[in-house]
């Protein structure tokens, strides 16, 4: 992006450019189950564990453009807020959605030289618990006394609207994360080095979750170039 736009301005009139997609229509190479056989987890913590740890393990094999996950409940933090409430503060709810982004952020610093050694300043502003959110302040009173996102709502944990579910094998639904190939890669390559990475995490999932594979192109790939 940096070159493109020191030669955008030189460019004919009326020609534009535009960042291409990174995967084509044949990227879907892999596809698995994140099944929890001891039945204490739900949905949603599978789908947490889906979209925050594994989906990065997995983005990391070389050749892997996307992890898409399917199923399960996204999890959310929800600020369910009184109309009462704000109208008595005189609170708009522009304010309160743009007080919980900028309470829900981390901030870059300068550096700091010590002992011959530069160290990054970073602010840690990432809200992590509903008492976190709690406790965002969206105004002060004329007294000074801050006015808190608890003081006119409340602060729930909830689902994200779903998009799509996944079952398998008729025994109820799961979380799937569904592996899509770079453009231009090599299918069997890269699916090789999924299962490896697979099977280099699986001695560190929780205990009951396994990674069930649901769908394999290597074994079509194997069987066409054996003929």
């Amino acid at each position: 992006m940096e070159y493109l736009s020191a030669v955008l301005q030189n460019l004919p009139p009326g020609v534009k450019t535009e960042v291409g997609s990174r995967r084509d229509r044949l990227g879907w190479v892999f596809q698995y189950a994140l099944v929890d056989k001891s039945g204490t987890r739900s949905l949603a913590e599978l789908r947490s564990y889906q979209d925050w740890y594994l989906r990065y393990y997995l983005k990391a094999v070389p050749g892997v453009a996307e992890v898409a996950p399917v199923g399960g409940f996204g999890k959310q933090y929800q600020v369910n807020v009184d109309p009462n409430r704000l109208q008595a503060y005189g609170i708009g709810i522009n304010r309160v959605a743009e007080a919980v982004r900028q309470g829900n952020t981390e901030a870059a610093g300068r550096l700091i030289e010590f002992g011959g050694t530069e160290y990054n300043i970073r602010g840690r502003g990432y809200a992590r618990s509903i008492k976190d959110f709690e406790n965002i302040v969206l105004i002060a009173s004329d007294s000074g006394t801050p006015i808190r996102i608890k003081d006119v709502g409340q602060v729930v944990v909830g689902p994200d609207i779903r998009r799509g579910i996944a079952e398998l094998d008729g025994e109820g639904e799961v979380v799937s994360g569904i592996v899509v190939m770079r453009q231009g890669q090599n299918a069997l390559d890269v699916i090789n080095s999924v299962k490896a990475k697979i099977r280099e995490i699986e001695p560190g999932l929780p205990p009951g979750v396994r990674i069930v594979p649901v769908y394999d192109r290597s074994d079509l790939i194997l069987r066409a170039i054996d003929t």
